[in-house]
């Protein structure tokens, strides 16, 4: 009795630990969000293109998913993850998740990064 009273002890730690790491790094997240400041960002897809150029749209889809998707399902795979370690069941499964989407992640970005070099032609 008293070794499950201590595990479930080591379990309430660690996920008060986490939740205050997750709060902590969510706030360094927002500081750092870039703005526009006062003036609203109308009829650009991104700097230098309009929403009418495919590769503009396709830039937007593919910071989309390399900027906000992917990462937030890495970090919903690590919560899910914790939940399931905190409960005594597997968690590999979920840290295979989460690395698939940081992979995902870095392959968008490489995408966007060769669509910038390639937008002003061959040189």
């Amino acid at each position: 009795m008293q070794q499950q009273f201590r595990l479930q002890i080591k379990r309430r730690a660690a996920l008060v630990l986490t939740v205050f790491l997750l709060i902590i790094v969510s706030a360094n997240v927002a500081v750092m969000a870039q703005n526009l400041g006062g003036a609203p960002q109308v009829n650009v897809a991104v700097q230098g293109q309009t929403g009418a150029q495919p590769e503009g749209a396709f830039l937007n889809l593919v910071n989309w998913i390399g900027n906000v998707i992917a990462p937030v399902g890495a970090g919903l795979a690590l919560a899910g993850g914790l939940v399931s370690y905190v409960s005594g069941r597997g968690v590999m499964r979920y840290v295979v998740t989460a690395l698939g989407c940081l992979a995902v992640s870095g392959v968008t970005r490489l995408l966007e990064f060769w669509i910038q070099q390639g937008g002003g032609g061959v040189s």
